[in-house]
C-alpha cells in the first residue's frame, strides 16, 4: 500500500535531517546566512517542521497543531537539541498519521488547498515528500559551504 511506501521514505528523510543536523561541527553554523544563501539550515529545518506538523498533522491527523509560519523563518539560535527534538516529535505525528490512512483517504481531495488548486491526498504527500527532500540538500549544501 501507498502509505506504508511513503511512512518508510518520510521516517528515512526525517532521519536524513535529524543526521544533517548533527553533522555541524560548529551549532552556530546552523544559522549563518552568507552571499546568495538566503535561509539557514536551523530556518529550514524548522520550515520542514511547521510544513509537516501543519500539513500532515493537523489537515490529515487533526493533531491541533498551529503553523507560525514567519516564525519558521525569523526565529534564530534554537539549540540543536531542540531542533532535534521537534524532528523525532515531527516524524513520530507523521508516522502515525499517515499509518490510519487508507487508499480511500489518498484518493479522497486534501482538506487544504494548495496553492488554489485541490489536490488529492496522495498527490500531497508525494509534493510534501519532495520538498522535505529538496530542503534536505539545501541543508546539506549549506553545511558543507559552511563547514
Amino acid at each position: 500500500m501507498l502509505n506504508e511506501s511513503l511512512s518508510k521514505i518520510f521516517e528515512i528523510n526525517l532521519n536524513k535531517l535529524a543526521e544533517e543536523i548533527s553533522l555541524y561541527r560548529d551549532e552556530d553554523n546552523l544559522w549563518v546566512i552568507r552571499n546568495q544563501i538566503s535561509n539557514s539550515s536551523g530556518n529550514l529545518c524548522l520550515h520542514l517542521l511547521g510544513n509537516l506538523n501543519h500539513f500532515i498533522g493537523d489537515a490529515l491527523g487533526h493533531s491541533g497543531y498551529v503553523r507560525h509560519r514567519e516564525d519558521e523563518f525569523n526565529l534564530k539560535n534554537i539549540p540543536r537539541q531542540d531542533l532535534l527534538l521537534n524532528i523525532d516529535n515531527c516524524k513520530l505525528v507523521v508516522l502515525n498519521t499517515l499509518k490510519t490512512l487508507t487508499q480511500a483517504d489518498l484518493d479522497h481531495d486534501f482538506p487544504l488547498e494548495k496553492h488554489g488548486e485541490i489536490v488529492s491526498t496522495e498527490y500531497m504527500l508525494l509534493h510534501l515528500l519532495g520538498h522535505l527532500t529538496y530542503h534536505i540538500g539545501q541543508i546539506n549544501y549549506h553545511r558543507r559551504l559552511t563547514e
